[in-house]
């Protein structure tokens, strides 16, 4: 099993419930943060992972990391990624997404995604700086989000993205524009394969203006090139964006190694193109990542 490269301490978990009062609904997320109690194998979902459950977390403030999964998809999918920046002193936050996950994916394809997805990241942050088992461990502004895929559009979306609907996402079949309210806490982003056509129009993404990682993959068939050019040529400041293109990538290779056993060419996300290395890419993945987060 893929474990990552060298780290300062050890990573608990908790899960927790949010609540979203306007839908009258709740939605779990999973807490990764930094303690020295011992790790030990515990379950995500379908997936084993070192870490510690419901430890207490070092004592201090420490830098806030927000992850939002891609459409269908599951936060446990970038777990390793999780632990690594919790082993090295940021609290990771990873909500489900309602309506928009592996478990239920009801609202796929639908403008109420398109609000619902950056409303929810907001509540994610919110219950951090709200929540007593929270209170007093979070810099105040230190809030990075990272996004994968559908991830990426709902952290354009949540820190001044106008999304503009497609037609056939809305019953009536007309197109329109989201007003989506804009969290100022978020100081930097980073967009894996980020889909991004819904900021297609003039200014969409001119209120955008934080330094960004944006990394794509060449053969995406999925989200290619042409949405991280949507973001180059729409942000307020294109100089904060650092982008690279990984070669001979998949969509779903920013995803945690999976298991052998889940590694089917029936389930996509196992895949990667030939030749490709997972496992050694997320080792470079988690050192890139960790180095952008702790300079901006």
């Amino acid at each position: 099993m893929y474990e990552g490269d060298d780290w300062k301490v050890n990573a608990g978990y908790s899960k927790v419930t949010l609540s979203d009062a306007s839908l009258g609904i709740t939605f779990p997320m999973t807490v990764m943060y930094p303690t020295d109690r011992p790790e030990q194998e515990e379950r995500l979902g379908p997936y084993l992972l070192e870490l510690s459950r419901d430890a207490n977390p070092l004592e201090g403030e420490f830098p806030l990391v927000l992850i939002s999964h891609g459409t269908g998809s599951s936060p446990f999918v970038y777990r390793t990624l999780a632990r690594h920046l919790a082993r090295n002193g940021f609290i990771v936050g990873m909500p489900e997404h309602p309506y928009n996950n592996r478990n239920d994916n009801s609202l796929e394809g639908t403008v109420q995604n398109l609000a619902y997805r950056p409303r929810h990241l907001r509540l994610a942050i919110d219950w951090f700086f709200e929540n007593d088992q929270a209170n007093g461990k979070i810099m105040p502004d230190n809030v990075s989000v990272i996004g994968h895929s559908m991830g990426g559009y709902t952290a354009l979306a949540a820190v001044g993205g106008i999304p503009a609907s497609f037609a056939h996402e809305s019953s009536d079949g007309q197109s329109r524009t989201l007003e989506i309210v804009q969290d100022p806490r978020i100081k930097s982003l980073v967009l894996l394969a980020p889909a991004s056509v819904w900021f297609r129009a003039d200014g969409a993404l001119s209120a955008v203006n934080l330094p960004i990682l944006m990394l794509d993959a060449e053969k995406d068939p999925y989200t290619p090139s042409f949405h991280a050019q949507i973001i180059i040529g729409g942000v307020a400041d294109q100089n904060k964006i650092h982008y690279k293109t990984i070669e001979n990538a998949g969509h779903f290779s920013f995803l945690s190694p999976f298991p052998k056993s889940m590694l089917l060419p029936s389930f996509p996300p196992s895949q990667d193109p030939p030749g490709f290395d997972r496992e050694q890419f997320h080792v470079w993945l988690n050192v890139e990542v960790l180095q952008f987060l702790s300079s901006h």
